[in-house]
């Protein structure tokens, strides 16, 4: 049940009419997806994620990403991999149930609209997470949703 309520697509941040990477979300990552050149050797591209920042580039050269986050992430949780030619890397929310409007701060941010969906699809996923044996994939909000981060005293760790 809990994967009906995965991001059904990636958002995309399109700079000068290039994109620069899909992003999608989870109550617990932000997973951001880098089309890699195909001409590069893999042991060439680099990623370094701090707490609040970003770089992305190939050994040598300046960096093709080199951003502050929109928010915090815990560093020891978040990681980048290669998969065929997509750069995979997942920053692990510092505030789970935090609802980004894009992993970059100030670019590409989300329009109110697709917004609204995000946090509404999360705090579908907070109420899935927190109640196992009950489907809300079908469920909907009439009016304002509330933050999954705080809604009720907050996320129970657990």
């Amino acid at each position: 049940m809990a994967e009906k309520l995965a991001p059904e697509k990636s958002h995309s941040y399109i700079h000068n009419g290039q994109k620069v990477f899909d992003w999608d979300q989870t109550l617990e990552e932000v997973n951001m997806y880098i089309e890699l050149p195909a001409n590069v050797p893999k042991k060439l591209f680099h990623c370094k994620i701090d707490s609040k920042h970003v770089e992305v580039g190939i050994k040598g050269n300046p960096p093709y990403l080199n951003h502050e986050l929109a928010f915090p992430v815990k560093t020891d949780c978040s990681f980048w991999t290669l998969e065929d030619d997509i750069m995979h890397i997942t920053l692990q929310k510092r505030d789970k149930g935090q609802t980004w409007s894009s992993p970059i701060m100030g670019q590409a941010q989300l329009d109110p609209y697709n917004a609204d969906l995000e946090q509404r699809r999360l705090m579908l996923q907070r109420f899935q997470e927190e109640n196992p044996g009950f489907d809300f994939s079908q469920a909907q909000f009439s009016g304002n949703c509330p933050d999954p981060m705080t809604f009720m005293g907050g996320i129970r760790s657990g």
